[in-house]
Protein backbone atom coordinates (compact mmCIF):
# COMPACT_ATOMS: atom_id res chain seq x y z
CA UNK A 1 0.00 0.00 0.00
CA UNK A 2 1.05 4.22 -0.60
CA UNK A 3 1.60 5.67 2.13
CA UNK A 4 -0.27 8.82 2.13
CA UNK A 5 1.42 10.73 5.37
CA UNK A 6 4.40 9.53 7.15
CA UNK A 7 5.99 11.23 10.29
CA UNK A 8 8.80 10.10 11.98
CA UNK A 9 9.81 11.66 15.66
CA UNK A 10 8.16 14.93 14.62
CA UNK A 11 8.12 17.28 17.48
CA UNK A 12 6.54 20.86 17.26
CA UNK A 13 6.48 23.82 19.97
CA UNK A 14 4.40 26.79 20.92
CA UNK A 15 6.92 28.88 22.17
CA UNK A 16 8.14 26.59 25.37
CA UNK A 17 4.94 24.76 25.01
CA UNK A 18 5.88 21.28 23.77
CA UNK A 19 2.63 20.33 21.98
CA UNK A 20 3.55 17.06 19.83
CA UNK A 21 6.30 15.02 21.01
CA UNK A 22 7.97 12.20 18.87
CA UNK A 23 4.67 11.29 16.72
CA UNK A 24 5.60 8.48 14.74
CA UNK A 25 2.33 7.95 12.04
CA UNK A 26 1.48 6.64 8.84
CA UNK A 27 -1.84 6.72 6.80
CA UNK A 28 -1.85 3.99 4.43
CA UNK A 29 -4.16 5.08 1.06
CA UNK A 30 -7.48 4.32 1.48
CA UNK A 31 -7.20 4.30 5.16
CA UNK A 32 -9.81 6.42 7.85
CA UNK A 33 -7.58 7.28 10.89
CA UNK A 34 -9.56 9.09 13.15
CA UNK A 35 -7.41 10.88 16.28
CA UNK A 36 -9.24 10.99 19.37
CA UNK A 37 -8.47 12.85 23.04
CA UNK A 38 -9.27 15.41 25.29
CA UNK A 39 -9.21 19.38 24.10
CA UNK A 40 -5.44 20.44 24.26
CA UNK A 41 -3.88 17.27 23.86
CA UNK A 42 -2.59 17.89 20.22
CA UNK A 43 -5.19 16.49 17.91
CA UNK A 44 -5.86 19.59 15.53
CA UNK A 45 -2.11 20.55 15.86
CA UNK A 46 -1.30 17.03 14.18
CA UNK A 47 -3.23 17.43 11.41
CA UNK A 48 -2.70 21.23 10.65
CA UNK A 49 1.06 20.19 10.34
CA UNK A 50 0.22 17.31 7.36
CA UNK A 51 -1.02 20.59 5.15
CA UNK A 52 1.64 22.96 6.57
CA UNK A 53 -0.63 25.11 8.61
CA UNK A 54 1.70 24.92 11.23
CA UNK A 55 5.39 24.23 10.79
CA UNK A 56 6.83 21.70 13.23
CA UNK A 57 10.20 21.64 14.25
CA UNK A 58 12.10 18.89 14.30
CA UNK A 59 11.86 14.97 12.76
CA UNK A 60 10.07 14.11 9.08
CA UNK A 61 6.61 14.78 7.30
CA UNK A 62 6.03 13.45 4.18
CA UNK A 63 2.59 13.69 2.36
CA UNK A 64 1.88 12.22 -0.92
CA UNK A 65 5.75 12.13 -1.52
CA UNK A 66 6.50 15.43 -0.98
CA UNK A 67 8.67 16.34 2.00
CA UNK A 68 7.87 19.11 4.55
CA UNK A 69 10.86 20.52 6.00
CA UNK A 70 10.90 21.89 9.54
CA UNK A 71 10.36 25.52 9.78
CA UNK A 72 10.80 27.23 6.81
CA UNK A 73 11.23 27.10 3.28
CA UNK A 74 8.69 25.02 2.05
CA UNK A 75 6.63 27.61 -0.33
CA UNK A 76 6.75 25.38 -3.63
CA UNK A 77 6.30 22.11 -1.26
CA UNK A 78 2.90 23.68 0.25
CA UNK A 79 1.67 24.22 -2.98
CA UNK A 80 1.88 21.04 -4.06
CA UNK A 81 0.82 19.14 -1.17
CA UNK A 82 -2.40 21.49 -1.00
CA UNK A 83 -3.16 20.76 -4.73
CA UNK A 84 -3.74 16.94 -3.15
CA UNK A 85 -5.06 18.06 -0.16
CA UNK A 86 -8.11 18.85 1.38
CA UNK A 87 -9.32 20.50 4.43
CA UNK A 88 -12.35 20.80 6.21
CA UNK A 89 -12.32 22.74 9.89
CA UNK A 90 -14.60 23.41 12.34
CA UNK A 91 -15.79 26.80 10.76
CA UNK A 92 -17.06 26.62 7.59
CA UNK A 93 -14.97 29.46 6.03
CA UNK A 94 -17.16 30.12 3.23
CA UNK A 95 -16.93 33.13 0.94
CA UNK A 96 -20.13 35.35 2.24
CA UNK A 97 -20.66 37.25 -0.85
CA UNK A 98 -20.59 34.47 -3.24
CA UNK A 99 -23.42 32.11 -3.72
CA UNK A 100 -22.87 28.26 -2.83
CA UNK A 101 -21.87 27.18 -6.41
CA UNK A 102 -19.06 30.13 -6.55
CA UNK A 103 -17.62 28.85 -3.18
CA UNK A 104 -17.28 25.74 -4.83
CA UNK A 105 -15.75 27.29 -8.49
CA UNK A 106 -13.53 29.40 -6.90
CA UNK A 107 -10.93 26.70 -6.35
CA UNK A 108 -10.47 24.84 -9.17
CA UNK A 109 -10.58 27.48 -11.50
CA UNK A 110 -7.64 29.53 -9.59
CA UNK A 111 -5.65 26.84 -8.55
CA UNK A 112 -6.26 24.06 -11.30
CA UNK A 113 -6.67 26.58 -13.87
CA UNK A 114 -10.25 24.77 -14.80
CA UNK A 115 -12.59 26.52 -17.09
CA UNK A 116 -15.72 28.19 -16.06
CA UNK A 117 -17.82 25.26 -17.47
CA UNK A 118 -15.83 22.58 -16.30
CA UNK A 119 -15.54 24.25 -12.53
CA UNK A 120 -19.47 24.64 -13.27
CA UNK A 121 -20.47 21.27 -13.76
CA UNK A 122 -17.87 20.03 -11.11
CA UNK A 123 -19.64 22.30 -7.99
CA UNK A 124 -22.91 20.66 -9.03
CA UNK A 125 -21.87 17.44 -8.91
CA UNK A 126 -20.53 17.81 -6.21
CA UNK A 127 -23.66 19.43 -4.17
CA UNK A 128 -25.41 16.66 -5.57
CA UNK A 129 -23.01 14.16 -3.88
CA UNK A 130 -23.58 16.14 -0.47
CA UNK A 131 -26.99 16.31 -0.91
CA UNK A 132 -27.35 19.83 -1.08
CA UNK A 133 -27.37 20.32 -5.17
CA UNK A 134 -30.84 22.64 -4.74
CA UNK A 135 -29.11 25.22 -2.74
CA UNK A 136 -26.62 26.27 -5.34
CA UNK A 137 -27.54 29.27 -6.02
CA UNK A 138 -28.26 30.69 -1.72
CA UNK A 139 -25.72 32.52 0.19
CA UNK A 140 -24.19 30.79 2.85
CA UNK A 141 -25.79 32.86 5.20
CA UNK A 142 -29.00 31.48 3.76
CA UNK A 143 -28.21 27.86 4.95
CA UNK A 144 -28.13 25.66 8.38
CA UNK A 145 -24.91 25.17 9.84
CA UNK A 146 -24.83 21.67 8.82
CA UNK A 147 -25.99 22.49 5.08
CA UNK A 148 -23.06 25.13 4.95
CA UNK A 149 -20.66 22.02 6.55
CA UNK A 150 -22.02 20.20 3.69
CA UNK A 151 -20.52 23.11 1.11
CA UNK A 152 -17.28 23.17 2.82
CA UNK A 153 -16.62 19.57 2.00
CA UNK A 154 -17.92 19.90 -1.49
CA UNK A 155 -15.61 22.63 -2.18
CA UNK A 156 -12.34 20.65 -0.64
CA UNK A 157 -13.62 17.62 -2.78
CA UNK A 158 -13.90 20.29 -5.86
CA UNK A 159 -9.86 20.13 -5.76
CA UNK A 160 -9.83 16.19 -6.27
CA UNK A 161 -7.86 15.58 -3.03
CA UNK A 162 -5.79 12.03 -2.52
CA UNK A 163 -6.36 12.85 1.27
CA UNK A 164 -8.86 15.04 3.22
CA UNK A 165 -8.07 16.27 6.37
CA UNK A 166 -11.18 16.93 9.08
CA UNK A 167 -10.45 19.05 11.94
CA UNK A 168 -13.97 18.68 14.54
CA UNK A 169 -16.27 19.22 11.23
CA UNK A 170 -19.09 18.94 13.78
CA UNK A 171 -18.27 20.39 16.67
CA UNK A 172 -20.03 23.86 15.32
CA UNK A 173 -23.24 22.75 14.55
CA UNK A 174 -26.22 22.18 16.64
CA UNK A 175 -27.24 18.24 17.56
CA UNK A 176 -29.62 17.59 15.18
CA UNK A 177 -27.54 19.03 12.01
CA UNK A 178 -24.58 16.60 13.02
CA UNK A 179 -25.78 13.37 11.31
CA UNK A 180 -26.07 14.85 7.98
CA UNK A 181 -22.37 15.82 8.23
CA UNK A 182 -21.18 12.54 9.15
CA UNK A 183 -23.30 10.79 6.72
CA UNK A 184 -21.48 12.64 3.71
CA UNK A 185 -18.34 11.57 5.61
CA UNK A 186 -19.52 8.05 5.84
CA UNK A 187 -20.11 7.76 1.84
CA UNK A 188 -16.68 9.40 1.54
CA UNK A 189 -15.09 6.38 3.78
CA UNK A 190 -17.18 4.02 1.80
CA UNK A 191 -15.37 6.04 -1.26
CA UNK A 192 -12.20 4.65 -0.74
CA UNK A 193 -10.80 8.35 0.40
CA UNK A 194 -8.14 8.49 2.38
CA UNK A 195 -8.98 10.44 5.64
CA UNK A 196 -7.89 12.06 8.74
CA UNK A 197 -11.01 12.80 11.15
CA UNK A 198 -10.02 14.52 14.61
CA UNK A 199 -13.56 14.12 16.61
CA UNK A 200 -14.92 14.23 19.72
CA UNK A 201 -18.08 12.00 17.75
CA UNK A 202 -17.25 8.46 19.77
CA UNK A 203 -19.99 6.20 17.52
CA UNK A 204 -18.50 7.86 14.52
CA UNK A 205 -14.76 6.57 15.22
CA UNK A 206 -15.89 3.29 16.42
CA UNK A 207 -18.18 2.51 13.08
CA UNK A 208 -16.17 4.38 10.37
CA UNK A 209 -12.10 4.16 11.17
CA UNK A 210 -9.77 1.88 9.94
CA UNK A 211 -7.73 2.53 12.44
CA UNK A 212 -8.03 5.10 15.86
CA UNK A 213 -5.27 6.92 17.62
CA UNK A 214 -5.31 8.61 20.98
CA UNK A 215 -3.06 10.55 22.02
CA UNK A 216 -2.13 12.47 25.45
CA UNK A 217 -0.45 15.54 25.95
CA UNK A 218 1.09 15.61 22.54
CA UNK A 219 1.57 11.89 22.66
CA UNK A 220 0.30 9.07 20.69
CA UNK A 221 -0.36 6.63 23.97
CA UNK A 222 -2.93 3.83 21.82
CA UNK A 223 -3.69 3.11 18.56
CA UNK A 224 -5.24 0.06 16.93
CA UNK A 225 -8.56 -0.92 15.10
CA UNK A 226 -11.79 0.72 16.97
CA UNK A 227 -12.77 -2.49 18.52
CA UNK A 228 -9.69 -3.05 20.25
CA UNK A 229 -9.29 0.64 21.35
CA UNK A 230 -12.74 0.87 22.45
CA UNK A 231 -13.59 -2.34 24.19
CA UNK A 232 -9.98 -3.30 25.14
CA UNK A 233 -7.99 -0.37 25.66
CA UNK A 234 -4.48 -0.87 27.07
CA UNK A 235 -2.98 2.46 28.09
CA UNK A 236 -4.72 3.18 32.14
CA UNK A 237 -4.72 7.08 30.11
CA UNK A 238 -7.01 5.76 27.51
CA UNK A 239 -8.99 3.62 29.90
CA UNK A 240 -9.78 7.16 31.82
CA UNK A 241 -10.72 9.23 28.76
CA UNK A 242 -13.24 6.85 27.33
CA UNK A 243 -14.63 6.02 30.46
CA UNK A 244 -15.29 9.91 30.88
CA UNK A 245 -16.34 10.53 27.01
CA UNK A 246 -18.34 7.45 26.58
CA UNK A 247 -20.35 8.04 29.83
CA UNK A 248 -22.59 10.89 28.75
Amino acid sequence: MTQIVKMKGMNKYFGKLHVLKNIDLTVEQGEVVVIIGASGSGKSTLIRCVNGLEEYESGTLEVDSHRLAPKAGNQKTLADIRKEVGMVFQQFNLFPHLTVKNNIMLAPMKVKNASQVVANATAERLLDRVGIGNQADKYPSQLSGGQQQRVAIARALAMEPRLMLFDEPTSALDPEMIGEVLDVMRELAKEGMTMMVVTHEMGFAREVADRVIYIHEGQIVEEGNPADVFDNPQNERTQAFLSRVLAH
